[in-house]
């Protein structure tokens, strides 16, 4: 089942830019499709912003169809008549075998451009008040990270809470709420992540992730046979939805600046830092 959209596409190709219009094409939406779709806003946003949240609603039409994707951890997909470049895994996957393939076009999610320029610099803004004031460590607790500063941060202010809320909204379920505490991880140029696996007994199947300041290359590998596995690009502002197979079926790295190649392109590395939420166990381990 498709939406009709009626007149509210053309009051959207129409670049409507007044505020009342705004919320009656928010409310027509809301009505008109099977879910929110999470680049929404609120009415009090500044006027200077309204154009670009018009254009989000023009593009989310093609959003409008949820279905129950069973084998991925109970996650909603949203499947579009018209195929979602954002979300063409062919653009950021480049995997060695068939079977890492399949798996993590369905399991590893990127959606390029999630934050504007400004939403980065606000993000970077707040954190860095804390991060600068840290030094980048070099042996981690459990072997896995080398040149990182991190801390966890639940107060955010309004604009970036907002942010967050987008993030969430988009990358879990209602079944498993997310963690309160967000991992703020710096990277150094000259840092990386070790092939791993998250430990299962502190969060749930699914890991989102904002990268702010500097693109890099994931490598998945399955745990059981390293020989197979994909890269991933994970572009600057970018956003990444790790779950289910790819999540503890793989290991997960970042490759250093001189392994830092993506369909034999080099990506250049500085600092990064990655603002990443996770949701909490669906079981509890004790």
């Amino acid at each position: 089942m498709a939406c009709k959209y009626g007149k509210l596409s053309s009051c959207l190709r129409s670049n409507l830019v007044s505020i009342s219009g705004l919320q009656q094409a928010v409310t027509g939406m809301k009505r008109l499709c099977f879910s929110t779709y999470s680049g929404f806003a609120s009415s009090h946003q500044k006027a200077d912003d309204v154009h670009g949240l018009v254009k989000k609603l023009y593009n989310s039409r093609r959003l409008c169809l949820i279905k129950r994707n069973t084998d991925t951890a109970g996650f909603n997909r949203c499947y579009s008549t018209v195929k979602e470049q954002n979300w063409d895994s062919k653009d950021y996957l480049d995997a060695k075998d068939n079977r890492s393939r399949e798996i993590l076009a369905n399991d590893m999610i990127v959606k390029t451009d999630f934050i504007s320029e400004r939403e980065e610099e606000l993000l970077f803004k707040e954190v860095e008040k804390y991060m600068r004031r840290l030094r980048y460590e070099f042996d981690h607790w459990d072997n896995a990270i080398h040149g990182y500063r991190e801390t966890e941060k639940r107060e955010w202010n309004e604009e970036n809470t907002q942010i967050l809320e987008r993030v969430k909204s988009l990358a879990f379920t209602s079944e498993v709420a997310p963690l309160a505490y967000v991992h703020v991880l710096d990277i150094a140029k000259e840092g990386y992540i070790k092939p791993h696996v998250d430990a299962v007994r502190f969060c749930g199947d699914t890991i989102t992730g904002m990268c702010l300041l500097s693109s890099c290359v994931m490598r998945l590998a399955l745990e059981s046979d390293s020989t197979k596995y994909g890269d991933v690009f994970l572009p600057r502002r970018s956003l990444y939805i790790m779950r289910g197979k790819a999540r503890y079926k793989f290991t997960h790295e970042v490759l250093k600046d001189e392994q830092s190649y993506f369909k034999n392109q080099y990506v250049p590395r500085d600092r990064r830092i990655s603002i990443i939420c996770r949701n909490e166990p669906a079981i509890s381990l004790n």
